[in-house]
């Protein structure tokens, strides 16, 4: 058994060995220690038994060692393009979400139903592409179509959240809005009332994303997967939140560094 762990970071893409615990990892990782490189994060913890010759493991074994004043080996990168793809879903572990201070929230795979009440979703996209998407499809129906190899324009593999629409899901035209954070509310409105008219499955947004996470209107948690496999890890409610993970909670809805 290897003496580190292997983490897939999300922002930015990249498969990384470390010694370090994942909460540990993530504070390290968000925050550094020398370098004040401040940032959020999102990871996977990936199955220590997982090889591939994509990747040197080979420079995990040869450098995750204690280091001459007792620490351990904070990170040894194996790969910093096309990880996601490399790494099957089933090789997964917990989810971390980490604040640009380094809090730290882990999520666990749960179970799957599929989502019959709301006609139209709106999706956050982390990995490998970015851009904030609006779609008729239901989160794992969306996974499939947007990885389908079948299609000209697909990824391998992707992670996504579904973020709140609000009255907005019902009532694009005059819903009420004042309440979600997203810029271009009028380029929403109007986005969505295109379903009505258009036949597409999705439509694009937003390019980017400049807020970040935006975990005040996540609805239900995050997705990975691909055409053949898919995994959901549940977002806690504003309960569970602010009376499990008060202080991690506080810490999402704050920018603390520009």
């Amino acid at each position: 058994m290897s003496n580190y762990r292997l983490y897939l970071s999300l922002i930015p893409e990249a498969l990384i060995a470390s010694m370090l615990e994942p909460k540990e990892f993530g504070s390290y990782y968000a925050v550094g220690r020398k370098v004040h490189v401040f940032g959020e994060a999102m990871y996977f913890e990936v199955d220590p038994k997982f090889r591939s010759d994509d990747f040197p493991f080979q420079l995990a074994d040869e450098r995750c060692i204690t280091q001459p004043n007792g620490a351990p080996k904070s990170s040894v990168y194996l790969g910093i393009y096309d990880v996601l793809a490399r790494i099957p879903v089933s090789a997964l572990g917990n989810l971390y979400l980490v604040t640009d201070d380094g809090r730290t929230l882990g999520l666990e795979r749960a179970p799957y139903a599929p989502d019959t009440e709301h006609p139209l979703h709106l999706y956050q996209e982390f990995c490998p592409v970015t851009p904030m998407v609006v779609s008729r499809l239901e989160p794992k129906a969306f996974c499939a179509s947007i990885t389908d190899r079948n299609k000209p324009v697909h990824v391998p593999r992707i992670v996504f959240s579904e973020l709140m629409l609000g009255e907005l899901a019902a009532d694009p035209k005059s819903g009420h809005a004042d309440d979600l954070p997203y810029p271009a509310i009028r380029h929403l409105r109007d986005v969505l009332l295109d379903f009505k008219v258009n036949t597409k499955d999705s439509k694009l947004f937003l390019k980017q994303v400049k807020q970040g996470v935006l975990y005040r209107t996540i609805q239900n948690g995050f997705y990975v997967g691909d055409h053949e496999d898919f995994a959901f890890y549940r977002f806690p409610n504003r309960k569970e939140l602010e009376s499990l993970h008060y202080d991690w909670w506080r810490s999402a809805q704050v920018t603390h560094f520009d």
